[in-house]
């Protein structure tokens, strides 16, 4: 959103002034806002006047405007008479009155219905592929999931003598996959004991990943040092001691970029559009700030130039977070569009099927 400056650049003298707006001054900003994210458009004062509980004249509603000016809440774009929130009034409205419903009984089941589809036969992956085009298509905005890249579970692994000092860990996947890492050997270590430790893992492993094995074999110290020599126990865990190649590895799902291009109303929207298309290509950037919906609990909605990612295209982000099935955060979901979304619409939206697709992974074990 482009906007002027607010008049108060101190937020103390900010704060005070948005605590001091009486019920009057809170109506004539709430029809601003409502307007604009309705329309795009700015509204003037006597379209206000005629939308009040309460009668007003244009003139009194032009004052009230005016104080809503200098507190830094709406700005007069060049172009008209009419008024617009700014990036600070949003969020003010966003955290002081916006009214955020339930979701209706159709749209939940619209949505449990197309998350059931997703994960019939898919992969994950490939699941939360389809969940980011069904909050694209619910909310008429770009729909975005971020998601750590998951450890596949073993199947099998192998230790190779390369020479008297070193060996080659082999781990094939369940899905596959073959990873080999290079292993320093104990001196003196019997080549028995590279049978013995691949047999002692062989055992336990299946359908486990590398870090579960790994958690494992701290938990079977004891029992290691008891059924295997000491030599075997510390190669058992030199094996399994390798960094899980999928740690802090982060994958984005971008569904519905086309839905932005739906409701342009200037040249400066279809620009708006392109800085945001940039901003989507940038992925380390996006990802970085989907990862910031992970400190805390529930929705967050980030506005604007609240964040650097958006400082030029002017979007907002509502975003949630996800869960296993240990409560273990494993990605976040979410939707971006202009900075005037239908928050009370997208944000329980995205809260639902957070929690679902949260449900739905606790279910299958995940």
């Amino acid at each position: 959103m482009n906007g002027e400056s607010p008049s108060r650049s101190d937020p103390l003298s900010q704060a005070r002034a948005l605590a001091e707006l009486n019920d009057r001054s809170r109506e004539i900003f709430r029809q601003i806002v409502e307007s604009y994210l309705a329309t795009g458009e700015p509204v003037g004062s006597r379209n206000i006047s005629r939308l009040l509980h309460a009668p007003l004249s244009p003139a009194s509603v032009r004052n009230v405007m005016a104080d809503l000016e200098h507190a830094g809440l709406i700005f007069a774009p060049h172009t008209s008479a009419g008024r617009l929130p700014t990036e600070t009034g949003l969020r003010f409205f966003v955290d002081a009155m916006l009214e955020i419903g339930d979701l209706s009984v159709e749209d939940r089941g619209n949505i449990e219905a197309q998350m059931r589809a997703a994960a019939q036969g898919r992969d994950f992956e490939s699941a939360l592929a389809e969940a980011s085009a069904m909050l694209s298509g619910l909310s008429r905005g770009a729909g975005v999931v971020v998601t750590s890249k998951q450890d596949p579970t073993l199947k099998h692994i192998e230790f190779v003598r390369l020479d008297p000092m070193r060996a080659l860990v082999v781990l094939v996947s369940e899905d596959g996959s073959v990873e080999n890492r290079l292993l320093d050997l104990p001196p003196g270590l019997p080549a028995s004991a590279l049978t013995e430790a691949a047999n002692f893992l062989n055992a336990r492993i299946r359908g486990k990943t590398l870090a579960d094995v790994r958690d494992e074999t701290r938990v079977l110290r004891e029992s290691m040092e008891r059924e295997l020599d000491a030599l075997t126990a510390r190669l058992i865990e030199a094996g399994v001691a390798f960094p899980s190649q999928g740690v802090d590895q982060r994958h984005l799902i971008v569904r519905g970029q086309a839905n932005l291009l739906a409701d342009l109303q200037a040249l400066e929207d279809l620009e708006r559009i392109r800085l945001l298309f940039e901003d989507l290509e940038t992925q380390t950037d996006v990802i970085d700030l989907l990862g910031r919906a992970e400190a805390g609990e529930g929705v967050r909605i980030f506005i604007g130039s609240e964040n650097k990612l958006f400082s030029l295209s002017g979007s907002s982000l509502v975003a949630a977070p996800f869960r296993d099935g240990a409560q273990k955060i494993v990605g976040v979901l979410g939707v971006i569009g202009p900075t005037r979304l239908n928050y009370a619409r997208i944000v329980p939206m995205v809260d639902y099927t957070a929690k679902l697709l949260s449900r739905m992974l606790e279910g299958s074990g995940r």
